[in-house]
């Protein structure tokens, strides 16, 4: 440990000009992310297309998976600088595209291109910080990237709500598109720098492909698509929807993810599954919570508000935290994440009580923030860890793809539940309340497969190596 004080930190003459480009990239992504959301009901108003604001919702995720696939093969292939710029300056063009609509459909061809972008900087951000940063520098540096969405979650809903409520909708979207312009060109030029600009290792080509499965990411996307929209009704058509998508997503998802992924295999196999288990019980309460405060509990505007941000701050203050934790298992913290989130499920369950507070169901979500906020930045560390050197671009895909499809399909099991709840005249507390219930199975299942994903040595400060699990989880731990 003394050797390790010693050495370069974040803001060092070695790591700084690396450490500042990333700072910048995850703050503009995070304030034009946060700033658009809120503004996307009234320009489905405004545009006459509120019965397709369920497309436009979902294009950004469905087409993130896609664009996970893209930029983590790319950063393999060239280095993650590429990628990384790329998704940047896609990110002003998506900002023009969605202002400029004049159709529902511009506006999702928008957010469809928005969610291409912020699936290769999602990506390209991980596997950037694999390749520039030595092992004991990587959780401070990804608990960095959760602090700087702290301002954008205090300053970007407000703003863009002021903005579009005096003004415009599509001022928020041009605004943020003329202050990103120049600071993305600049990240641009910063990111040519040496720590970057050369491509990784490659892995050995008889063991990986060497293009990206773009097709199979593509049928990945639409089967999201498809299961998202059939979920959403009960009639013959939306179950057709439903049963296509969960079936493209059944025979093509495996096909993007570490083989003995669904089996929870030692190293990045189990890492990957405990990914996609625990966004989709995040952000399913993300989800669910502020539609039942609104719906069935009437809670004023202001109190979701002041969650989402309370959520954002602990999120960050937890990442913060667990970088500090140099000497602890990374996956005691992942359990410890899981268990957190458990208690915010009881929260949710509790606040769909009708005699009960509606603070209570809204404080499961900061609950749950500082689960995420001890487990994300764990994993994305456990899954750097068990990659090869020349496949970090790869493994940040495959975790990039795995949050993803726990998104869609853990939030299509809880709307499934309370829709069922609700066709078969249950009240809409209860509805929510089974669909709450839900979540309780995979937070368990994560603090029971935590150990299947620690990495070698169990410690973040082990020396780097270059025998570890290979992404078809035949390494051991």
């Amino acid at each position: 440990m003394t050797e390790g004080s010693k050495a370069p930190g974040l803001f060092s003459r070695t790591y700084a000009a690396a450490t500042a480009s990333f700072a910048a990239v995850m703050f503009l992504t995070g304030f034009a992310a946060l700033a658009v959301v809120p503004t996307l009901p009234t320009a489905a108003r405004e545009l006459d297309g509120v019965a397709l604001f369920p497309v436009v919702a979902g294009c950004f995720v469905t087409a993130s998976l896609l664009g996970g696939v893209l930029g983590g093969h790319w950063a393999d292939r060239a280095g993650a600088r590429r990628p990384l710029a790329a998704g940047v300056v896609l990110t002003v063009v998506t900002l023009v595209v969605s202002g400029g609509s004049v159709s529902v459909w511009q506006l999702a061809a928008g957010r469809l291109l928005d969610g291409l972008a912020a699936g290769m900087v999602a990506v390209s951000v991980n596997a950037a910080i694999g390749q520039a940063y030595p092992e004991r520098l990587r959780p401070r540096a990804l608990a960095l990237m959760s602090s700087c969405w702290i301002i954008p979650s205090l300053a970007g809903p407000p703003l863009a709500g002021l903005v579009s409520e005096w003004w415009s909708w599509r001022a928020v979207f041009f605004g943020l598109a003329a202050l990103t312009l120049l600071p993305a060109l600049a990240l641009v030029a910063v990111l040519r720098g040496p720590a970057l600009a050369r491509a990784p290792e490659a892995a050995p080509s008889d063991d990986h492909p060497s293009r990206p499965p773009l097709l199979v990411a593509g049928v990945v996307s639409l089967g999201a698509a498809l299961g998202q929209y059939g979920v959403s009704g009960w009639d013959v058509r939306h179950l057709l929807f439903a049963a296509a998508g969960l079936g493209l997503l059944a025979v093509f998802a495996p096909r993007l993810l570490p083989v003995g992924t669904w089996r929870a295999a030692r190293g990045l196999p189990a890492t990957v599954l405990l990914r996609a288990l625990s966004s989709g019980t995040y952000f399913t309460i993300e989800a669910l919570v502020p539609l039942m405060l609104i719906a069935e509990r009437r809670a004023p505007a202001v109190v979701i508000g002041l969650a989402f941000t309370a959520a954002a701050v602990v999120w960050a203050g937890a990442s913060w935290v667990q970088g500090r934790l140099e000497n602890l298992p990374r996956h005691l913290l992942v359990a410890a994440g899981a268990l957190v989130m458990a208690v915010a499920v009881g929260l949710a369950v509790a606040g769909t009580l009708a005699r009960g507070p509606y603070l209570v169901a809204a404080s499961a979500m900061p609950v749950a923030a500082v689960g995420m906020g001890l487990l994300a930045p764990s994993l994305t560390v456990l899954s750097l860890s068990h990659s090869p050197s020349g496949r970090l671009g790869h493994t940040s895909g495959a975790m990039q793809t795995s949050q993803n499809l726990g998104q869609v399909v853990v939030s299509a099991l809880s709307f499934a539940v309370l829709n069922t709840c609700l066709a078969g005249g249950a009240s809409a507390t209860a509805g929510y309340g089974a669909a709450f219930g839900l979540l309780l199975a995979p937070t368990l299942l994560i603090a029971l497969l935590a150990v299947r994903a620690r990495g070698t040595g169990g410690r973040v400060v082990a020396a780097a190596r270059t025998d570890e699990p290979s992404l078809t989880g035949s390494g051991s731990d």
